[in-house]
């Protein structure tokens, strides 16, 4: 790696009142921008499988966004929120939601000033039994510290956190959670619990939508990406390069790998988590290719994939982890990347991209431009002009990378 990005490049006027704060009453009828060969088209987003290739496959990220928040008070009074980020002990997202009496997390405090000493506690009725509910605080790790929940009643702590915890909803919005972020903030194929924001280019698709999309032979594949409060984080830094970026756990199958690779030169990404996921595996079949084994406890690194020759194929890249994986008798690969996506990455697995419109000066704007190079000042622009809607709960777009 030996570029160097300026930020300001990618900054942009966004108006608070063209933030979206709540979602349109029906998903699938937000606005759908189509940036074909540097041609733009509008339409809406239930015209999608008018808008896909022949034979498309479409990757899902089925991350469920879980009730990170929690609202606890010391033994005076004072009120604290505690917000879940990922799990400490056990470290595994399965696990951790079913754990019964005890169970570690990292977690981000607000009013931590005001925790001296002591635990902080909630008692609370759960199914008829009185409860009872205390929060431990640990070692500082980065900005999060490591926060021990013991609880006194039968019951995992996916069901605690369930019945106590809010929706984490994005701070730009500027508003508490309501009822109906309990379900728009999710997928409609949302099923593995682990995320604190939504993989939110999934939000404008309906069970009717995607049951039309298989009718038209347009296939579907699922990953799994456990998206982090780090997706919010801007960039502070004047050369982009300098920013570090944020960890997240993935978890992929080897069938879906073997249907990726089956369907290369027609993937269509769903939404810039399921990008850094499928991206993420370039880098794990070049540890094969290089030593035997894709190392899945290292974490792909931030710019790991731009050290992997580009005359070694996707193909050979996914067969490679596809070999090791049938060899070791893995059906499911867990791991976790840092990867940043820049305009200078050349992608390797997606054709096209499904996604929403991002905040200024932030890592999802410079992966779009990794796509639509300066075009992005155009397609922003053209959205902005044309009543679109911005961020999470806001309108789409399909951006298809040029085929040489």
């Amino acid at each position: 790696m030996d570029f160097h990005i300026n930020i300001e490049e990618y900054n942009y006027d966004l108006p608070d009142e063209r933030i979206a704060k709540f979602p349109l009453p029906e998903r699938d009828h937000s606005n759908l921008l189509i940036w074909r060969s540097g041609q733009i088209t509008q339409r809406h987003f239930y015209d999608l499988p008018d808008q896909l290739p022949e034979g498309a496959l479409l990757v899902f990220n089925n991350t469920k966004v879980f009730r990170a928040r929690l609202i606890m008070h010391k033994p005076s009074g004072a009120r604290l929120e505690i917000f879940c980020l990922e799990p400490h002990a056990p470290a595994d997202y399965e696990n951790a939601f079913a754990v019964k009496g005890e169970c570690q997390w990292r977690c981000l405090v607000g009013g931590l000033k005001k925790w001296k000493e002591g635990p902080l506690v909630i008692d609370f009725e759960m199914g008829g039994a009185e409860c009872h509910l205390e929060a431990h605080r640990g070692e500082q790790v980065g900005k999060a510290h490591v926060i021990t929940f013991r609880w006194n009643v039968d019951a995992t702590f996916g069901q605690i956190i369930e019945h106590l915890g809010r929706i984490p909803i994005p701070p730009y919005l500027n508003r508490e959670s309501q009822e109906i972020d309990n379900t728009r903030y999710q997928t409609v194929y949302s099923r593995v619990e682990g995320s604190v924001a939504a993989p939110t280019a999934g939000l404008h698709f309906t069970p009717r939508l995607i049951e039309e999309l298989h009718s038209r032979g347009i296939q579907s594949e699922e990953v799994t990406l456990h998206v982090g409060a780090g997706t919010f984080l801007p960039v502070k830094e004047s050369d982009a390069t300098l920013h570090t970026m944020h960890t997240e756990h993935f978890e992929v199958s080897v069938a879906t790998l073997r249907n990726l690779r089956a369907h290369l030169g027609r993937i269509i990404s769903v939404g810039t988590t399921s990008t850094r996921t499928i991206e993420s595996l370039v880098a794990l079949g070049w540890r094969v290719m290089q030593g035997g084994s894709p190392d899945a406890q290292r974490v792909v690194g931030q710019w790991e994939i731009y050290d992997i020759p580009t005359e070694v194929g996707s193909d050979q890249l996914l067969g490679a982890l596809i070999g090791w994986m049938e060899q070791n008798g893995t059906s499911t690969l867990k791991a976790a990347t840092q990867i940043m996506i820049t305009p200078h990455y050349r992608f390797r697995i997606i054709a096209g991209l499904v996604t929403n419109f991002h905040q200024p000066k932030s890592t999802l704007l410079l992966l779009i431009s990794a796509i639509v190079g300066d075009e992005w000042h155009t397609i922003y622009r053209y959205a902005m002009d044309n009543g679109f809607r911005f961020l999470s709960y806001g309108d789409s777009s399909l951006l298809m990378i040029n085929q040489d």
